[in-house]
């Protein structure tokens, strides 16, 4: 049973992590796919991936390069894929970045930099697509948040207060769009095996399993199960919720 067939999906920060597997899970669930991304060559790989993934010969798989902070290039991105599909029916709001730091020693930049990639990028696509869905009376708008936004983090105020603010962000959105048929959730991923905590040494990998109930660090693929059903039919009485897939860490 393929659940999203036919359904046009976009997901941004989508060429690695989390957002590539949330697309190549939607892919095999029969969406149309694209991807909003910065670097070219990933963009073109995963597309590439998403190809020899098809399950119907009529999927499109799009990708295209877009500074997710930039209000104009996402309002000129929105404009170009709306032109190609005429709507779009999933928006998965992924794309982010950590620039970690205790609060005294932290740069305003570094502060800025990560509160436009993670939270004002939320706003640029939702408010580029939100007609679209209105129109339509229908859609899936999924922000991929943290346990971070909901239990705080030191040395991460910037990571933590934009994924804290893109849960308001989606609680307050799902009370304006819910007469409209079009669900708005968060997942917040605990600790998951990417690039992000590849960083990390085995001493603090160590540490953080052992406040995991389940014992294990989470695999992307967890992430876009979630993310296929908060996507999906079977979640279409299911708004403004925060689905924390993160092996127990917050209960």
């Amino acid at each position: 049973m393929q659940l999203l067939k036919g359904k046009k999906a976009l997901i941004t920060g989508g060429t690695a992590g989390i957002g590539k597997d949330i697309a190549l899970s939607f892919a095999k669930q029969g969406a149309h796919v694209t991807i909003f991304g910065t670097n070219a060559q990933r963009a073109a790989e995963v597309v590439e991936e998403l190809n020899a993934l098809r399950v119907d010969p009529d999927q499109q798989f799009f990708s295209d390069i877009v500074n997710v902070a930039d209000k104009a290039a996402v309002d000129a991105a929105i404009q170009k894929l709306l032109t190609s599909w005429g709507s779009v029916d999933i928006l998965v709001n992924n794309a982010g970045i950590t620039k970690d730091g205790l609060l005294m020693k932290m740069s305003e930049q570094d502060w800025d930099d990560v509160l436009d990639i993670n939270l004002k990028s939320v706003y640029n696509l939702c408010q580029a697509l939100v007609r679209t869905m209105l129109k339509a009376r229908s859609g899936k708008i999924i922000n991929v948040s943290s346990v971070v936004g909901l239990t705080g983090n030191a040395g991460q105020v910037n990571y933590a207060a934009s994924k804290s603010g893109m849960i308001g962000f989606t609680k307050a959105l799902a009370q304006e769009l819910a007469t409209r048929g079009i669900c708005v959730n968060c997942i917040a991923p605990g600790f998951i095996q990417t690039k992000m905590t590849d960083v990390l040494t085995d001493t603090q990998k160590e540490a953080i399993v052992k406040k995991i109930p389940m014992g294990r660090l989470g695999s992307t693929e967890d992430i876009a199960n979630a993310a296929i059903f908060l996507a999906s039919p079977l979640s279409n009485y299911i708004t403004g919720q925060v689905l924390t897939v993160d092996g127990g860490m917050v209960m």
